[in-house]
């Protein structure tokens, strides 16, 4: 049995049909190759966009505060006697006693001790044994020079006897002024036995009691008493160097001590040395404070406060503003382009959060309020929407 043979019109359609199949599927692998290449390069210039977006940081700005900031100096302080003064004796001996003990009110003149010196005493009679003897001495040459002068007017004597007896009594006359000189000496000393009160104070020190032996001008050893005027106390303390020109003469100064919690005390500016201690970069100042309460106790630690001058004119920016780099200190400021500006700037005074330019910013600049890493001139940034109206902070 034969196989039938196929037309030859289903031949010619066979054919077309799979020429048409290919066709279309040559086009959908045109179309899937096309979409892909259209999807990948969509997708990486999206990547770019999105790329380049992230890459321009976006900031905040704020506009430079022209307003007077108030600031205060905090510093700690010593509290010390207005007058103190250290009492030594001027004279050697044993204590016979004392009157006036530590804590007690004294008046200038008042005695607060007195000092057994026998050996002063015996010095002293002694000076004005001689004293006698010598005045006794100048008593006998001035009535002899007187007779030999007599004698010597009529030449019984001759004129170089008379001018010896001349010459001794003006040797007596000086031995005389010599032991009185000494007596007087031996007198003055004779009343530093006993021991008194310089000024007005209170003695805020005693190292004596009776018989202890004394020894005289020993300066290097304790004081037999210390007495202090309390009614006007000296508190030092030491500006830093950049706040100087900030506390003349006469400013105003708070204080505080831990014993009375939330009492201030006032005081002023009294003295300046005027000069930088190498060593902390800072001067000393003396603060003059009133004491009639008697609360405030000479040595005593304090706290003081100094209000700082306002600045008016000054323009204030956030600290977080500053960049510190081997160009110098600078700001990041933003143009009217959106691109970055960095300016160098230098520095009023330092209030913490807040710092107080003096040049190199003007009042119409809109600062970075926190400066990105790496942040050059030129550089675009995307600035926070509504931040141009914020203003930095007073301190």
């Amino acid at each position: 049995m034969s196989a039938e043979p196929i037309p030859q019109s289903r031949k010619t359609v066979s054919r077309r049909g799979l020429a048409a199949a290919g066709v279309i599927g040559l086009v959908v692998i045109f179309f899937l190759v096309v979409s892909g290449v259209w999807s990948r390069n969509s997708s990486d210039a999206r990547l770019k966009e999105t790329t380049e977006k992230l890459a321009v940081p976006t900031v905040a700005v704020v506009m430079p505060a022209r307003q007077g900031n108030k600031s205060n100096l905090d510093l700690p302080g010593r509290l010390e006697a207005y007058s103190r003064a250290p009492i030594y004796a001027r004279v050697s001996g044993f204590l016979k006693a004392w009157y006036v003990d530590i804590g007690g009110s004294v008046k200038a003149g008042q005695l607060l001790a007195e000092i057994e010196a026998p050996d002063l005493d015996q010095q002293l009679m002694q000076a004005k044994g001689a004293l006698a003897s010598s005045e006794a001495a100048e008593a006998l040459a001035k009535v002899t020079a007187q007779r030999w002068t007599t004698l010597g007017q009529s030449n019984t004597l001759s004129r170089q006897a008379v001018d010896e007896k001349t010459g001794d009594l003006s040797v007596k006359e000086a031995n005389t002024k010599a032991a009185k000189a000494n007596v007087d000496r031996l007198e003055v000393l004779a009343a530093f036995k006993k021991v008194t009160a310089p000024f007005d104070g209170v003695v805020t020190t005693r190292n004596t009691d009776v018989g202890a032996l004394i020894n005289a001008d020993s300066s290097a050893g304790l004081a037999l008493f210390v007495v202090s005027d309390v009614k006007k106390l000296r508190l030092s303390i030491n500006v830093p160097q950049n706040y100087v020109p900030a506390v003349p003469i006469n400013s105003k100064v708070d204080i505080t001590v831990p014993e009375y919690p939330g009492k201030i005390y006032k005081g002023s500016v009294e003295a300046s040395s005027r000069s930088v201690d190498a060593t902390s970069g800072t001067t000393r100042m003396q603060v003059v404070v009133e004491n009639g309460s008697g609360e405030l106790m000479p040595g005593a630690f304090a706290n003081t406060r100094v209000e700082l001058p306002q600045n008016l004119q000054g323009l204030s920016i956030p600290a977080g503003a500053l960049i510190f780099g081997q160009q110098g200190l600078r700001v990041a400021t933003v143009d009217a382009d959106n691109k970055a500006v960095l300016k160098t700037i230098t520095i009023a005074r330092d209030l913490g959060q807040v710092i107080e330019v003096a040049t190199g910013l003007s009042a119409d600049d809109r600062v970075i309020e926190s400066p990105p890493d790496g942040l050059a001139t030129g550089d675009l940034v995307r600035v926070v929407k509504g931040s141009p109206a914020k203003k930095a902070a007073g301190g």
